[in-house]
Parts: C-alpha cells; structure tokens; sequence
C-alpha cells in the first residue's frame, strides 16, 4: 500500500528492511500513566539518552514506573539528581501525577476517544505538548494514522529521501503524508528507521 502510493517511500522501505517490534522496551499496553511517564522523561533526548535516564528512573522504584503518588511523595530535587532529569522535567513529571490523582486526566478513557480528543486532553498537562501526543497515539495506543509533523527525525528523514534543500515544515510533510493515509504511523516507523533511530 505504501509502495504503490510513493515510490520514493517504497524504496525507503525496501532500504530499511524488517521493522523491530514497536513496542520493545515499552511500557505495557494498558500502562497509559507509565507510557507518559516515558514520553516525558524522553523530551528533547537521543534514544540512547532516554533509554539510559528512564532506566535509572525504573531502578530507583524496583524496576517499575513510579506510580502518581510515589512522584509526588518525592523531594523534587533528589529525584531530580538521582535520576539526571532536568528541573523542568521534574515539574512535568509532577503536574502528570496531579492530572491523573485529580480526574482531570482520564487515562481510562483515552482509547475510546478520537485521535484529535486524545491530543486535546494531553495537551492540556503541563509538558505534554503535540510531539509526545503524537508519540503516545502511536506506540500506546497504536493508532495507525499518526503524523508527526513536529518531530526533527521525520522532518530531517524526509528532507534526506526527498532530497530536499532544507528541512521540510509542517504543511510540506501533511501534503506528502497524504500518500501514506491511513497507514501514517508506519510511514513515520520506516521513516525513522532510515535513521537508525526510532523513538
């Protein structure tokens, strides 16, 4: 379906190869509390740097996600220097823990609703921006037609295939994903994996 819809796509694909299983490493499929959790700690970071950093996190509650009131039970700045996070992380971290604790983030709810619905109540925490709703609709929830239109390893795997003279914004990249539909978030997937480096 891909190939036939974009041949520069297609040849990417054939490039890449098999596909590792996305949700290796990952929190389990009903951990939606942990899944956000991981996206957060994984901000602005290389692979291997989240990976590393949301390791320690993991090592420091018994090799789980630490649960909302285990966040807030916390000293800020010793979870913060135990586990290497940033301070802005931290407060992420926290303002999660309260949405979840206060009913203001249903995270029982979130597979019954649309795309569209899932990003509007993530976005609404504090450090839950379009990037990393897009990254949960994708690897927790496996929604399948997912663009990730802000993300700089399509806009710099895209601007490589396509041979573009500069990265490419967010219209350019809506407008070629229009070949992909509904098959986004795959697209996204081989897309990374031209770079080695798939969330």
């Amino acid at each position: 379906m891909l190939r036939a819809g974009d041949p520069t796509l297609g040849a990417l694909i054939d490039a890449c190869g098999p596909l590792p299983d996305p949700r290796d490493g990952r929190p389990e499929r009903d951990d939606h509390y942990g899944a956000l959790l991981r996206a957060i700690v994984g901000q602005q970071l290389s692979v291997t740097a989240a990976r590393s950093i949301y390791g320690r996190l993991l090592d420091r509650y018994d090799g789980r996600p630490p649960t909302p009131e285990q966040v807030l039970g916390e000293e800020p700045e010793e979870l913060r220097t135990a586990v290497g996070l940033s301070r802005a992380k931290v407060a992420y971290l926290r303002s999660l823990a309260e949405h979840v604790l206060s009913g203001e983030l249903e995270l029982a709810v979130l597979d019954e609703l649309e795309d569209e619905q899932v990003i509007a109540e993530l976005v609404a925490v504090k450090g839950l921006g379009e990037w990393t709703a897009h990254m949960f609709l994708m690897f927790q929830l496996e929604r399948p037609d997912v663009l990730a239109v802000g993300d700089l390893g399509i806009r710099r795997a895209i601007e490589r295939a396509y041979a573009l003279e500069e990265l490419p914004d967010a219209e350019t990249i809506e407008r070629l994903g229009e070949r992909w539909r509904p098959h986004r978030t795959l697209a996204c997937r081989y897309l990374w994996r031209s770079l080695q480096n798939e969330p």
